[in-house]
């Protein structure tokens, strides 16, 4: 059975990430999926590690329960707006406060190398953009997606299956809207 997490790392949850989410939510079901989910702007927790990895900061029980998600899934859908070229602060804070050594990774002692937590899971990356995905790829690097993808999940053991750029969605019509969101319920269906 396939077990998916949907996290929308969107702060205002009656975005277009939100129906994106909900659409990939639908197909995922529909094909017979177990499905959770995470939206973030719901979560009651400081996104700052203001300790970093020197002391553990203990963590509210919202995310001790997104944590509990986490593990569950084999397969993790993150829904997410690239502002200024990056993830939201609050999706980043998400990040810090719960991919945690002990967790999501562990170093090795006396060795700068590290063990892969979250070996066996999958993703796919849904991001919204004000360009064409060509063009965030082409002209600036798609920095969201290599700090998210390479830099979190791989370096966690989390295999990337497929990133998804939507986009431009400030010159979007609502008839592009509802293809955009046809084409990720055709994802959630096929468990990509």
């Amino acid at each position: 059975m396939k077990k998916i997490l949907i996290i929308n790392g969107h702060p205002n949850k009656d975005s277009f990430n939100a129906a994106l989410a909900e659409a990939y939510k639908k197909g995922a079901l529909a094909s017979g999926a177990e499905v959770q989910e995470i939206v973030i702007a719901d979560l009651k927790f400081n996104p700052n590690l203001s300790m970093g990895y020197k002391k553990r900061t203990e963590q509210e029980p919202d995310l001790v329960e997104a944590w509990a998600k986490i593990v569950w899934a084999n397969h993790l859908v993150w829904v997410h707006p690239v502002w200024w070229g990056g993830l939201p602060a609050i999706t980043k804070g998400f990040i810090d406060r719960v991919f945690l050594p002990g967790f999501a990774f562990q170093y090795r002692e006396n060795s700068p190398w590290w063990d892969k937590l979250l070996k066996g899971k999958t993703a796919h990356i849904i991001t919204t953009l004000d360009q064409p995905g060509w063009f965030y790829g082409l002209f600036f690097g798609k920095p969201s997606v290599n700090q998210l993808k390479k830099c979190t999940l791989q370096f966690c053991g989390v295999k990337v299956k497929k990133v998804s750029y939507v986009g431009p969605i400030k010159t979007t019509t609502a008839e592009k809207r509802i293809k955009m969101l046809q084409k990720i319920e055709c994802y959630g269906r096929s468990f990509r």
